[in-house]
């Protein structure tokens, strides 16, 4: 797998992860809402053409897994894309909200 850039930007009541690949100017990111201090909602992950096949959703959705887990809060995955993942994955059922 490539190299990965995340970064997370945290609002109030929103939040989102922004992923860089190899320095690209593109950028790759996936949107959440606060629901509380215990529940994010991720609503949408969106990975232009250019990073396509690079790992990078499911990067954005394993750091998303990583920091729900130690903060303590769950995940509801309310995007398609985040729901297809966690259903890969059994190993991430204890950070999600289902």
């Amino acid at each position: 797998m490539s190299e990965f850039e995340i970064t997370r930007e945290d609002g109030e009541t929103k939040g989102r992860y922004v992923l860089i690949h190899d320095g690209a100017e593109a950028e790759a990111e996936l949107t959440y809402s606060i629901l509380s201090p215990q529940t994010r909602i991720a609503d949408h992950t969106g990975v232009p053409d250019a990073m396509r096949g690079t790992g990078a959703g499911q990067a954005l959705v394993k750091r998303l897994v990583e920091d729900a887990r130690a903060e303590g809060w769950k995940i509801v995955p309310l995007c398609p894309f985040v729901n297809a993942q966690r259903a890969m994955h059994p190993e991430w059922a204890d950070a999600f909200n289902v």
